[in-house]
């Protein structure tokens, strides 16, 4: 069966022609799964991962089914990041021209008041919980027109602690509406959260093409030292023509590191949460230009961060936990193009590192740099037995 155009999913030529204007020809798995039903009105329960295209899979519907003569703002999308919230609401500034619609975001960082004039004359709104959460608090934006409502990256919003926010959002807002929820899993709490704030909704799993397996990227593991840490990732950096991101666990670090890096000739840029949002925004562009090749980050850029061409994503301190290395390794490999995930590792961050790594299906590679893997640790269930778990 051939693959359904724009027009067949039921997309109106004036934003077909948007979509082409930006070279969007053809509709990506989740968008073809989502369009047919979210362009009828209906609620979305879609889980679908980061850099998979789920972005216009929301925005298309909203551009469609909001007219300029409709109350503003009359569309609201949540995210978890200001960068999120800016990449969304460029991608909406594409498309709303297409039906004389206006776009704002709402972010913490930027000025309050200027930032809700804008909001209020907005027919779409993209913002982060907490600083809609501020502007409504203080009666500086309307929510009783909102007839569509989308919570991107909806995990996110949880692990970040925004549910209160959200809940309170999701309350200012006519319960008759249209809700489209997306996210990267719809277990446990995260699919409570979509059960109570949908009804009757289609559910969708957009998944990975059988034959590119997390976007064909190549997990590698590098056993370091202190003292040889910093110049192997010189080394590596200096190896990859393109962009390359670097993580890193704590904002004084990635400041550190970037002078380091700066000290041995490579050109470099840090991205943290303590840094203005102006300040972010410029590392940001500099890094997504091309006119600095390496941007070091801590997890703020772990989600919500969509350059396509990264080549290298290092993990200069392994992330704690699997969900911090499938979202950090994530940010490589994406639309189509392969990508490297390179960790680092410590003798005394083996053992950890390791029960990561083989818990993700990572545990040849990690072997083949050399590494010892971790036995099991034993988890006591009941007294008289045990079981084992990585």
């Amino acid at each position: 069966m051939s693959q359904q155009s724009f027009r067949e999913l039921g997309v109106s030529a004036r934003v077909v022609d948007a979509l082409a204007a930006h070279s969007i020809h053809a509709p990506f798995p989740v968008q073809s799964l989502v369009l047919p039903d979210a362009l009828a009105g209906l609620d979305i329960l879609a889980k679908s991962q980061t850099g998979s295209g789920k972005t216009l899979a929301f925005a298309i519907p909203i551009v469609e089914r909001t007219t300029s003569s409709d109350r503003r703002p009359s569309a609201l999308v949540l995210v978890p990041t200001r960068e999120l919230a800016l990449q969304v609401t460029a991608e909406f500034a594409a498309l709303a021209p297409a039906n004389g619609l206006r776009v704002a975001a709402v972010y913490g960082g930027a000025p309050l008041r200027s930032q809700a004039e804008r909001a209020r004359s907005a027919h779409i709104l993209v913002a982060t919980p907490g600083r809609l959460q501020d502007l409504a608090d203080r009666r500086m934006i309307d929510l009783s027109a909102i007839k569509i409502l989308v919570l991107d990256e909806a995990d996110r919003m949880l692990d970040m602690g925004f549910k209160p926010q959200v809940d309170k959002i999701v309350r200012l807002v006519p319960k008759n509406r249209q809700t489209m929820f997306f996210s990267a899993t719809l277990d446990g709490e995260v699919g409570t959260l979509a059960r109570s704030y949908t009804s009757s909704p289609s559910h969708f799993e957009s998944e990975p093409p059988a034959d590119r397996e997390y976007g064909d990227i190549a997990h590698r593991f590098v056993a370091v030292r202190p003292d040889t840490k910093l110049e192997t990732l010189v080394e590596h950096i200096r190896e990859n023509d393109g962009r390359t991101l670097v993580f890193v666990r704590t904002k004084r670090g990635a400041d550190k590191l970037v002078r380091k890096l700066a000290f041995h000739q490579v050109d470099a840029v840090a991205m943290h949460g303590d840094l203005s949002q102006s300040v972010r925004q410029r590392a940001l562009q500099r890094f997504s230009s091309g006119k600095v090749p390496v941007l070091v980050a801590t997890d703020v850029a772990a989600r919500g961060l969509d350059i396509d061409d990264i080549g290298h994503v290092i993990n200069y301190d392994p992330p704690d936990e699997d969900k911090g290395y499938v979202h950090r390794t994530g940010r490589t490999g994406r639309s189509g193009r392969s990508g490297i995930a390179i960790t680092f590792v410590l003798p005394e961050q083996q053992e950890e590192t390791s029960r990561v790594a083989s818990r993700l299906g990572h545990r040849e590679q990690f072997e083949e740099a050399g590494l010892r893997t971790a036995r099991p640790r034993l988890v006591y269930t009941s007294r008289r037995g045990r079981r084992s778990k990585w």
